[in-house]
């Protein structure tokens, strides 16, 4: 762990904001009491802060901001895009977003940026950020800061895309948002934080990625959104979900199971599974609790699903392996090779235990 305070440089760092809009850049409407986007520079007017920073400051901006609700493949496109052409010019980038997609949109980056090697932060608000009790401030200047920071050797604290929010830095793909009114909104459940910021910033420096620094930074922009969400509960019926399961467009499931990867001893949905399985379609299991891993092996309920071609989502949320599969399946258009890279972890998105190569072996007698 390594505590670091800000320190004078001869040569400031230079950050790029990509705003997005969100709360933290939103006002409310005189006429009708709702919260609107508002242009960034009434962002940066309501931060006289600003003027402290101890680093150069660039601004790009959607036109118009967007509610985070409205976040798409198309837009993540964007962001990346805006990254990928200011990459050699900037130290660092941080992000304004709304916070109901920004697992998603931070997910979905960590894999469309391949190699990447300079810090990528996401943060806003849960309160706009001209009201008197606002999170905004904070948690923009200090993912500034995070953005700017630079170790012994001169390279990035943390070279990877990350949530800051409420004094934790998490890693992109690994955040839920938790808690859609408190100021704490974001937890990584199945990994440790990257930093944690008091008075010091506290860097766990054993948690971070180290990218090869000799390799350049790949942007991705194709994403094939032919996904679905699955979640299992009792009483699911047969009718309804063959319908979806069924579509010829379909290439990904992700499956909400159960515990540990569990789903029910009924027929219709081991047959449904398998069905679309051998038609090339890639289904990963997600545990629905917050906290653990998928164990397909551990009970007869989650060794069916390994019997009808599952694949094991191990420890990752929803939010990463949703934007995982996306990713894979804009970059390979054949299906067995994203499955394949499916259960390989890209970017620190799942912890793969031990006996991972002894679970792809079996799984390969059962073909």
């Amino acid at each position: 762990m390594t505590k670091c305070k800000e320190t004078k440089k001869m040569a400031k760092p230079k950050i790029l904001i990509i705003y997005t809009g969100g709360t933290i850049g939103m006002g409310m409407d005189p006429m009708t009491g709702v919260l609107e986007p508002l242009d960034f520079n009434h962002l940066v007017s309501s931060m006289p802060e600003f003027k402290l920073i101890q680093a150069e400051i660039d601004v790009r901006k959607f036109d118009p901001p967007i509610d985070s609700s409205d976040m798409d493949p198309m837009r993540w496109a964007e962001i990346v895009s805006m990254i990928s052409n200011n990459y050699n010019n900037y130290d660092g980038f941080v992000i304004l977003h709304g916070t109901d997609t920004m697992a998603y949109t931070s997910s979905a980056l960590s894999f469309m940026l391949e190699n990447l090697t300079k810090p990528v932060i996401l943060t806003g608000s849960q309160l706009p950020i001209g009201e008197l009790r606002t999170d905004g401030k904070e948690n923009l200047m200090t993912a500034i800061e995070i953005a700017s920071a630079k170790n012994a050797e001169g390279r990035p604290m943390v070279p990877e895309v990350c949530i800051f929010f409420n004094g934790k830095l998490i890693r992109g793909n690994r955040a839920i948002k938790i808690n859609a009114e408190g100021f704490h909104a974001f937890e990584s459940f199945n990994y440790p934080h990257l930093c944690d910021v008091g008075i010091n910033f506290q860097y766990h420096d054993h948690h971070i990625l180290t990218p090869d620094y000799r390799k350049p930074m790949v942007p991705h922009l194709k994403l094939d959104p032919n996904v679905i969400v699955f979640s299992l509960f009792p009483g699911i019926q047969d009718n309804i979900v063959r319908h979806v399961m069924e579509s010829p467009d379909l290439r990904g499931i992700v499956m909400r199971t159960f515990g540990s990867g569990n789903a029910p001893h009924t027929p219709w949905i081991m047959r449904l599974l398998d069905q679309a399985a051998h038609r090339g379609v890639n289904i990963v299991n997600i545990s629905q609790c917050l906290t653990g891993s998928v164990e397909m092996e551990r009970y007869g309920a989650g060794f069916q699903l390994k019997a009808a071609h599952v694949i094991s989502g191990y420890d990752s949320t929803v939010e990463a392996m949703v934007t995982k599969m996306m990713y894979l399946q804009g970059r390979y258009a054949d299906n067995k090779k994203v499955r394949e890279k499916l259960t390989e972890s890209l970017a620190g998105e799942i912890s793969i235990s031990v006996s991972y190569t002894h679970l792809r072996a079996h799984e390969t007698e059962l073909h």
